[in-house]
């Protein structure tokens, strides 16, 4: 993400300057987070790339080394940042995080409340969703992951979206501070029924909780407490399917069982001369790369009585 800074617009056509973060796409698998130095130099097997070439340049550019290799400088925005992060714990993808951003109904100059940091994978992508007159107040309990993260929002550029606490959010709750001036809560605890008491304090009216638990023994326990404060209690679990998409001949792509993707759903007429024919065409497959179970992310809206 762009630093939220008044001489600084949040624009992706704004160009690289020094000190800026980036991220280096190297190749499909590999990409960094690199702090932009004029003097600073990156060494990777394509070459030596010089910070001072990157500066002028628009995110996106394409950046070349002395021996002809090539990178990609591209702006630091949530989404990647969750794919080049530091992982101090497990953390939420996109398929989950674009879901409890939709579901908290995140607009701008929302405050969101947030229990625990962890490696700030979500902490980013909420600071944008309210940026730029909102705030995310996220807490953990261990100090130095808590400092950690603090960095990390530094770097990317949202320290004045973003507030990090120490707390032990399931023994103590909420800072009293924040009571009633939150629009939505976000769990990611080993006991999240604890929290909801405190967190129901904290909402607004008409306030959104979510809580993230990857087994469905916490879901139950968390569903029980919430019915005494919320109402509309949903439980979901996101499972993505990614495809790969290519041209070529139907008997060169194969299935790990042997049979082309696309010819399955033919029937054995069509197979047979499609097979023969050896036209090329456009076939889909499911990756074997699926992202299985994350875990469970359970919604409920603040009863109006309360």
């Amino acid at each position: 993400m762009l630093p939220i800074d008044p001489t600084k617009k949040l624009s992706f056509n704004r160009r690289i300057a020094d000190g800026d973060l980036v991220i280096v796409y190297e190749r499909y698998d590999t990409m960094k987070p690199v702090k932009v130095s004029e003097k600073g130099v990156l060494q990777n097997r394509f070459g030596m790339f010089k910070h001072s070439d990157w500066i002028g340049k628009q995110f996106g550019s394409k950046a070349f080394s002395s021996k002809g290799g090539f990178i990609y400088l591209l702006a630091p925005t949530p989404e990647l940042w969750t794919l080049v992060l530091s992982h101090r714990t497990q953390i939420l993808y996109i398929a989950d995080i674009s879901f409890v951003v939709m579901y908290l109904e995140l607009v701008p100059g929302c405050v969101v409340l947030e229990s625990g940091t962890g490696s700030g994978s979500l902490t980013t992508s909420l600071a944008r969703a309210v940026a730029p007159t909102g705030h995310v107040h996220t807490f953990d309990f261990h100090e130095q992951r808590a400092a950690s993260a603090r960095e990390d929002f530094e770097r990317t550029g949202l320290s004045s979206l973003v507030t990090v606490g120490v707390r032990d959010i399931q023994g103590e709750g909420f800072p009293d501070q924040l009571l009633g001036q939150a629009d939505s809560v976000f769990l990611d605890l080993p006991q999240p029924w604890l929290a909801i008491p405190s967190a129901a304090k904290m909402l607004q009216q008409d306030g959104v909780l979510c809580s993230f638990s990857p087994c469905i023994e916490q879901v139950q326990k968390s569903c029980e407490a919430l019915k005494l404060y919320f109402t509309d209690i949903r439980t979901f679990e996101v499972l993505l399917q990614t495809y790969e998409v290519r041209e070529g001949n139907f008997a060169s792509w194969q299935d790990s069982d042997g049979a082309s993707s696309f010819l399955k759903g033919c029937k054995k007429r069509q197979r047979n001369n499609l097979e023969a024919s050896g036209t090329q065409t456009v076939m889909a497959r499911r990756s074997g790369e699926t992202r299985g179970h994350t875990g469970y992310l359970t919604f409920a809206r603040l009863n109006c009585s309360m």
